[in-house]
């Protein structure tokens, strides 16, 4: 049986979505992954790595040529600058690092500060490692979604000794503004705190919005661990590469746990993903272009339909007020739409507790797949009209 501070967290809404959409036939935006795949050349150093042998495990902290390519993408990205022996580790994709961060840095009797709504692993993961969640909340200002300083200087106390900030921040679709990360910043030194900065939507911005590492503030550096992930960065969310960089006494706690939880991670994809970080940043680049377009396309169509939307500045992802449609409860129609149009989505709902009731009537739209997948989706979506 289940341990009692997990059952909370047996399912995910992502599995019973996507199960859903299985079934129906439907047209899958309820889950973040991309339906193209990321660069050639990065699928064909991935081959010619099986090829020549590099089918063992790899160093536990990942292969030295994805932790250097990582330094110098960092480096050449936020200015930070991190010794690739001891402040880089290589995990499961970014929620492993969410994870060894947590359970190696965080006691029992300690305090996480988390922002709602957020990630449906952060509660989880909180959980496990028997702490204390302290909710925190976005708001939203005008056509966006901004920190609410106030509910965030609440959730610190001084048993507080993580926060989780997610910037560009899924579910919403907000790149907090550097204002924001300030009050952030200024609370962890405050209560000595440390920063767990879920970043992977890092090259995903839109429009004029820019991505700002809370690691780049004056004295975070040092007390910051900054997540991302090959996933969200190349299209590769079934690789599972992720990764976590910060100064090397933090590092050594995540690794400390990471190295029981799955020790390490497929070798020749690591390398893979070394060469697409060194030589495709042409390719990451379009990405952003190509997500923006796509972004743009299915606002269109929903917008058509009525239905209200905040302005998404990054990720994947779109915020949609169904109630112009007559909907009063997200979660139920999201579990109906598959079978009643033949799209999928998720409700926000899972992605809060505390402040559930604000964001019941909010649905999360995923806009990462190609343009006839969105076209399809906006003709079937047209039965909502009618």
């Amino acid at each position: 049986m289940t341990v009692r501070r997990l059952r909370p967290h047996a399912t995910t809404i992502f599995s019973e979505v996507t199960q859903l959409a299985v079934r129906y036939g439907a047209v899958n935006l309820g889950q973040g992954f991309p339906d193209t795949d990321g660069p050639p050349s990065m699928i064909e150093a991935a081959v010619r790595a099986m090829r020549e042998g590099h089918n063992q495990y790899p160093p536990g902290t990942g292969v030295p040529e994805l932790r250097h390519a990582l330094v110098a993408h960092e480096t050449a990205h936020t200015g930070l600058v991190h010794d690739p022996d001891t402040e880089v580790l290589v995990t499961v994709g970014a929620t492993e690092a969410i994870a060894g961060a947590v359970l190696g840095l965080v006691e029992p009797h300690d305090e996480v500060a988390v922002i709602e709504p957020s990630y449906d692993s952060y509660a989880a993961t909180v959980a496990m490692a028997g702490a204390t969640r302290r909710p925190a909340r976005m708001v939203r200002s005008g056509d966006r979604f901004r920190l609410d300083v106030d509910s965030l200087r609440a959730a610190f106390s001084p048993r507080t000794r993580a926060v989780l900030v997610n910037s560009p921040h899924n579910p919403t679709g907000a790149v907090l503004p550097r204002e924001d990360l300030e009050q952030i910043a200024a609370l962890c030194r405050e209560f000595d705190a440390i920063a767990i900065s879920d970043e992977v939507y890092e090259h995903l911005t839109y429009d004029d919005n820019e991505h700002v590492s809370i690691a780049t503030l004056p004295g975070m550096s040092e007390r910051t661990l900054r997540i991302s992930s090959a996933g969200k960065m190349l299209n590769c969310t079934g690789w599972k590469i992720g990764w976590v960089t910060g100064p090397a006494g933090l590092i050594a706690g995540v690794r400390t746990a990471k190295q029981y939880l799955s020790y390490t991670a497929g070798t020749p994809l690591q390398l893979a993903v070394a060469h697409a970080l060194s030589h495709e940043d042409e390719w990451i680049r379009a990405l952003r272009v190509q997500m923006q377009d796509r972004r743009d396309q299915l606002v269109g169509i929903l917008t058509g339909l009525g239905v209200d939307l905040a302005v998404t500045q990054g990720t994947y992802f779109l915020t949609a007020d169904p109630r112009p449609l007559g909907v009063t409860d997200a979660a139920s129609w999201c579990l109906e739409l598959p079978e009643k149009v033949g799209v999928a989505a998720v409700p926000f709902a899972p992605f809060t507790d505390t402040y559930s009731a604000e964001w019941s009537h909010l649905v999360r739209f995923a806009f990462c797949k190609r343009p006839e997948v969105l076209a399809e989706a906006g003709r079937r979506l047209q039965g909502l009209a009618t």
